[in-house]
């Protein structure tokens, strides 16, 4: 029970760290309390207060760098997604929903179940996750597989000139 009374003297440092990298304080307090709940988990944690102290508030700043990086990542991902949908048009164009329905329903299984939940029900990540029982990465990884596939076969010509009606159409017989 000495941890818990050497994180009790420094919750009030954490928290002001914590503050001090993040912008928001509900973001701070988040970075904190996950950054207690891993050290509790923790099977190296240090014994002492002055060895405890600088490993926590570097848990918190990997934490924070962490969530940085999520953050990044999902904004790049979200804008090429937007450009490409962009790209590709959402312009009411009746023959290229059928042919994106048509090449959904050539999906396996797995990816069919995957984009659903995430693109058409519109869950995040997370609750696809705890829906399919994996983890989160693996969630985004299914993601960009699936999507890619769909790509693929709603490309837009093939090799020989053919357009994307002819290429899906070819798929299907």
């Amino acid at each position: 029970m000495t941890s818990l009374t050497h994180f009790e003297i420094l919750l009030p440092e954490l928290n002001a760290y914590a503050r001090s990298i993040s912008s928001h304080s509900d973001t701070a307090e988040d970075l904190v309390q996950d950054a207690i709940e891993r050290s509790l988990r923790a099977d190296g944690r240090p014994a002492k207060l002055q060895d405890l102290r600088p490993w926590m508030f570097r848990v918190i700043r990997n934490l924070y760098l962490d969530e940085l990086r999520r953050h990044r990542v999902r904004r790049e991902y979200q804008t090429r997604e937007k450009r490409l949908s962009d790209e590709h048009g959402s312009s009411g164009d009746v023959s290229r929903d059928v042919l994106i329905r048509l090449a959904f329903e050539k999906l396996p299984s797995d990816k069919r179940e995957i984009l659903f939940l995430v693109d058409i029900i519109g869950m995040t990540y997370a609750e696809a996750a705890e829906v399919i029982e994996v983890a989160h990465g693996t969630v985004m990884s299914r993601v960009s597989r699936a999507r890619r596939a769909l790509r693929e076969i709603v490309g837009e010509t093939g090799d020989a000139g053919e357009t994307t009606t002819d290429k899906v159409t070819k798929k299907w017989r």
